[in-house]
């Protein structure tokens, strides 16, 4: 595991490769943030030299793992998925200076709440990832199904080209705000509305 160095760390060896890439990044973000809120930078507005490759994975189930070890600290997570950027169909830790490649197996987001709220007399779906992301469902934002290996998911789009996995409890959740009806062929679709936005699913 990944272990952020801080003031009241003793340091006994500088870290080499990628362990010294991920302090680096994590300490960037924190200086910049200036706070532990989940803040995103403006990472569109940056464009750092490609620096190559991280040994950093995030499988589909939503695990982070660098070096072969599961990175536990929810913390340090959150820090590195504010500057994950999408780009031609690969994914990177970007900031103004670098921009490393890292290896995702689906989508680098969960959903793992979901509620109605309302703004301005109208309601609305929020969803919030693990990653502390909260997305309110509309046009830009639309939840979708797709399949992985085999498997129908749902998903939303969150930020930058990249979406986010809704958890199976979470789904069940939808449903709950939803209404189920079966279509010509027998199909079972899940009917939701968030806003002005209708949306159909087929599950």
């Amino acid at each position: 595991m990944v272990k952020q160095a801080n003031s009241n760390d003793a340091v006994k060896k500088e870290p080499l490769g990628d362990d010294k890439n991920l302090l680096d990044i994590a300490q960037y973000i924190k200086n910049v943030q200036q706070s532990h809120k989940h803040t995103i930078p403006p990472l569109d507005q940056w464009h750092p030299a490609h620096c190559g490759k991280m040994n950093l994975h995030i499988k589909a189930n939503g695990e982070w793992w660098h070096e072969g070890q599961c990175i536990q600290r929810q913390a340090m997570v959150e820090l590195f998925s504010s500057v994950l950027w999408k780009e031609e169909d690969k994914f990177y830790l970007k900031t103004p200076v670098e921009q490393i490649e890292i290896e995702v197996e689906d989508e680098p987001f969960l959903v793992n709440q979901i509620d109605q709220v309302e703004i301005e007399g109208k309601t609305y779906l929020q969803c919030r990832t693990a990653q502390q992301d909260v997305v309110i469902v509309d046009v830009e934002h639309p939840i979708f199904m797709r399949d992985y290996q085999g498997e129908r998911r749902p998903y939303i789009h969150v930020r930058f080209g990249m979406n986010a996995l809704i958890q199976r409890q979470a789904f069940y959740h939808l449903v709950s705000y939803g209404e189920l009806i079966e279509d010509a062929d027998g199909q079972t679709i899940l009917q939701l509305q968030s806003g002005d936005l209708h949306l159909q699913l087929g599950t």
